[in-house]
């Protein structure tokens, strides 16, 4: 029985899971399980499965990563369930780091260093992305909640807190249920992938409206929660002067362009963000 499950939910993404399998392959897998589990994409994943016949892919019917990665559990009896996605890249260390920090919390997320994937200059999505997307210690240490896109469990905690669920963020949803019953999170830096930044307006758009729709149906919808959520949507204009210094400092952007597109693109992106949450709270769709 295999010690370790690397799970990978994939959807329509077949050159960047070849990428991602490229470099789970550099890692040490003895002992691990690599299962995709592909949710019945359109794009021919035979070549792939040709390229790496020590991966087992299975199909998930039922639309949504959490789907998939709820059959990738079921698909094996491996102890330990490290989740990956597919368009990551996971460093030579990974599994290593893997291995060695696992017993360090119940549940364990890693750092996800942003990438770009076209050639300079970056866009406003891309600068902005650079500063703001994946920053898991964030996530894990003041919001209490790991992305699923680098996290370590055990098969014991997952049956316990129970499947992830579509229709929320069910990253955030699956964290805090399982933090509720009293397991513990906590981050690890050594535990690193790579993960390219949205390349325009459109794709970053996209991703928030997803977000912002995941997190608005989490609150419950009742009348409470609404006022808070339109109260909090009316704060989004205040939280661009807050995270302004962000772009300033951040050394990841290459000079005074990069930050005028990033901040071109928060204040956007916060302005539309504060329109979607006052909508949801007059129940009117984003």
């Amino acid at each position: 029985m295999p010690e370790t499950a690397i799970i990978i939910p994939h959807y329509n993404d077949v050159a960047r899971l070849r990428r991602c399998l490229e470099a789970l392959m550099e890692n040490d897998l003895t002992g691990c399980e690599v299962l995709v589990v592909d949710n019945g994409s359109t794009q021919s994943l035979a070549e792939v499965e040709a390229a790496f016949p020590a991966v087992r892919f299975v199909t998930e019917t039922e639309r949504g990563a959490a789907a998939a990665r709820n059959r990738g559990v079921a698909e094996t009896t491996a102890p330990r369930l490290m989740f990956l996605d597919a368009d990551c890249v996971p460093a030579p260390d990974w599994m290593a780091v893997g291995r060695r920090v696992a017993g360090k919390a119940d549940l364990v997320g890693g750092r996800v260093e942003v990438f770009d994937e076209t050639p300079p200059p970056r866009s406003g999505a891309e600068a902005f992305e650079a500063v703001f997307a994946f920053d898991f210690r964030h996530y894990i240490e003041e919001q209490g909640f790991s992305g699923t896109g680098n996290l370590i469990t055990r098969r014991a905690v997952f049956e316990d807190v129970g499947p992830f669920r579509g229709g929320v963020s069910e990253d955030r949803d699956w964290s805090f249920r399982a933090t509720g019953k009293g397991y513990r999170l906590a981050y690890e830096d050594g535990l690193r992938v790579g993960h390219p930044s949205r390349q325009d307006w459109p794709a970053l758009r996209a991703k928030w409206r997803r977000i912002t729709q995941e997190m608005f149906g989490q609150t419950g919808g009742g009348p409470g929660a609404r006022l808070k959520w339109a109260l909090k949507g009316l704060m989004m204009p205040l939280s661009i002067l807050a995270h302004l210094p962000r772009i300033m400092k951040n050394r990841a952007l290459s000079g005074s362009s990069d930050r005028w597109r990033a901040t071109a693109t928060l204040i956007r992106l916060r302005l539309l963000r504060m329109v979607w949450m006052l909508r949801q709270a007059m129940g009117l769709p984003i």
